[in-house]
């Protein structure tokens, strides 16, 4: 790189674990400009945010529940860690259990 060379730097500077199955990512998008002595500057950061939950749950006309676990593959792999930590069978089996019980 070369003095005034411009980079795109993307860091997960934010996952956070809520309510023991909502995962909070915030994606930080840094344009950092190189300076002569190779160090560099920040000129500009944008966020983007996202949750995730253990599965995607529907219900059908009669009444039954189908509940299909998140692919989670195109996450950063940070994210990944955290969310398999974190969704522990039991976690996902109430979480499940919360959301079917949010019918009314």
């Amino acid at each position: 790189m070369a003095n005034g060379d411009i980079t795109k730097v993307i860091e997960y500077d934010k996952i956070e674990v809520i309510q023991s199955w909502n995962i909070s990512v915030r994606k930080a998008t840094k344009l950092m400009e190189e300076n002569s002595d190779g160090s560099k500057t920040e000129l500009s950061r944008g966020y983007h945010r996202h949750v995730l939950v253990p599965c995607s749950s529907s219900k059908d006309a009669d009444g039954k529940w189908t509940h299909t676990d998140t692919d989670i593959s195109g996450e950063d792999a940070s994210v990944q860690a955290i969310a398999n930590a974190a969704w522990a069978d039991t976690v996902k089996a109430n979480y499940k259990t919360f959301v079917e019980a949010q019918e009314v």
